[in-house]
């Protein structure tokens, strides 16, 4: 009767059950950001508004604008304007990463008013504006050290501290276990939305933050204005609900990797072929060739680079990736900026500026170059000379892109062994018709590409 009654009891209560639900084995689209329609093609122009004009000055700078809209540039990034912190400055001026105010301008920079024109006359020229902003740390006497002295991490002893491992002596470490800091912080992101019309961040270290601060403060600024969000960091779950674009970083170590040993394009296949399988679609990853990291520390691009420089400026367009320029590239600026110090651009003509604004028109008109989801995926044509050549394709139905990079120091006659590229095209470079059919042979000289495209 007992094991009855068990069997009975198990019965009822399995009828009683609600019914698991079927499996989905549906592919889900991770990135839930909404990218603002603005961003399809949009290229980064990085500016260090200290050393960006002889006067150093927003007001300075703002004469520019007119230039970089007629170059192409989309999104205007402003290393942080924030007042900086005096006590264990680093140079004569600091660090901008050192913030003593998050809701003041540096008057060594202008007035708030200044900034107020500076991002009205960009935006009149169809330019948006992203700040510089520094989440994880602030300048070691920010008054926030006083006033809320719980919000920052200590040391064993209790005094301010660094981040972790780092020499960053200027600095002290934020603690993002604290509520009233996460309210803070977000409430300070949205201030220059909301006050000024800024359209969105480029975020400094912003893997030092948590996840959900970033995608909490998301969420806040989309809804006063749709923005953009660049994480100086590498790391997928960014882009789900926080971030459009992360940093590249395996892109310019890879190309910087076969520039130096001369072994040929794999360092680069490798680096797109993970970009392909690891990665999701929509995230935006962000290129470059240079911007005030290697400035400051590797040195000159061009110098770094060499013959092979403006094949990694093309490869930066055209390749899967969001492009950025730093301000000064395209004056061919051949020597690394002071960080700490004022150390104004010496602007002349430079060889690359024409190639510049070149590719940023290749890259607008053409939806396959467009950025993450937006664009077209890189399909890989193989060659005769695969060891040092990598050639793509991306885009079908005649809006194609094929492109071929001799990324060695080698002169390369290349054969094509699939029909992938095959088509009627333009160089886009020159303008002549070629047509690709099969049998052809292509002259390459070392560092040499070439880049075609095909329009309905």
């Amino acid at each position: 009767m007992m094991r009855l009654a068990a069997v009975l009891l198990a019965t009822t209560l399995a009828a009683a059950a609600p019914a698991l639900a079927a499996p989905d084995y549906a592919p889900r689209d991770v990135v839930e950001v909404k990218n603002a329609a603005w961003t399809a093609d949009a290229v980064i122009y990085q500016i260090n508004t200290r050393q960006f004009t002889p006067e150093g000055t927003f007001t300075a700078a703002q004469r520019q604008l007119p230039r970089l809209a007629q170059m192409g540039v989309d999104i205007i990034w402003l290393m942080p304007i924030h007042p900086i912190g005096e006590a264990n400055r680093k140079g004569s001026l600091g660090s901008p990463y050192a913030v003593r105010d998050y809701r003041a301008v540096n008057p060594e920079l202008g007035t708030e008013a200044d900034f107020r024109a500076f991002v009205d006359e960009a935006h009149r020229l169809g330019l948006k504006v992203i700040l510089d902003w520094v989440a994880n740390h602030s300048a070691t006497d920010n008054p926030l050290t006083q006033s809320h002295p719980e919000w920052y991490s200590r040391t064993p002893e209790g005094a301010l501290m660094s981040p972790v491992g780092t020499d960053w002596s200027d600095v002290a470490d934020f603690d993002y276990s604290q509520p009233g800091l996460r309210r803070y912080m977000t409430e300070s992101l949205a201030f220059w939305v909301r006050e000024y019309g800024i359209d969105g961040y480029r975020a400094d270290v912003a893997g030092y933050v948590p996840t959900d601060f970033w995608e909490t403060a998301r969420a806040e600024l989309d809804a006063i204005k749709p923005v953009f969000m660049l994480a100086e960091w590498e790391q997928r779950d960014l882009h789900a609900r926080a971030f459009d674009a992360t940093y590249g970083w395996g892109w310019k170590e890879a190309m910087q990797r076969l520039v130096k040993d001369g072994s040929g394009a794999g360092a680069m296949r490798d680096y797109y072929a993970k970009q392909t399988e690891t990665w999701p679609h929509a995230a935006m990853r962000i290129v470059y060739t240079e911007n005030h990291d290697q400035n400051s520390w590797d040195g000159p691009a061009a110098a770094i680079y060499g013959p092979a420089y403006e094949a990694a400026i093309a490869l930066s367009f055209v390749g899967g990736g969001m492009p950025l320029i730093y301000n000064g590239q395209e004056a061919g600026n051949n020597r690394q900026l002071q960080f700490f110090d004022r150390d104004p651009i010496v602007w002349k003509e430079g060889e690359h500026s024409a190639l510049f604004q070149t590719l940023i028109a290749l890259k607008s008109s053409h939806p396959a170059l467009h950025n993450g989801r937006f664009g077209a995926g890189m399909i890989e044509v193989p060659t005769s000379a695969t060891a040092d050549v990598y050639a793509f394709t991306r885009g079908t139905g005649g809006e194609r892109v094929f492109a071929v990079f001799n990324l060695s120091p080698r002169p390369q006659a290349v054969t094509f062994a699939q029909a992938r590229h095959h088509g009627a095209y333009n160089d886009a470079l020159t303008g002549a018709p070629v047509t690709f059919a099969g049998g052809e042979t292509l002259e390459l000289p070392a560092w040499g590409y070439r880049i075609y495209t095909q329009t309905k």
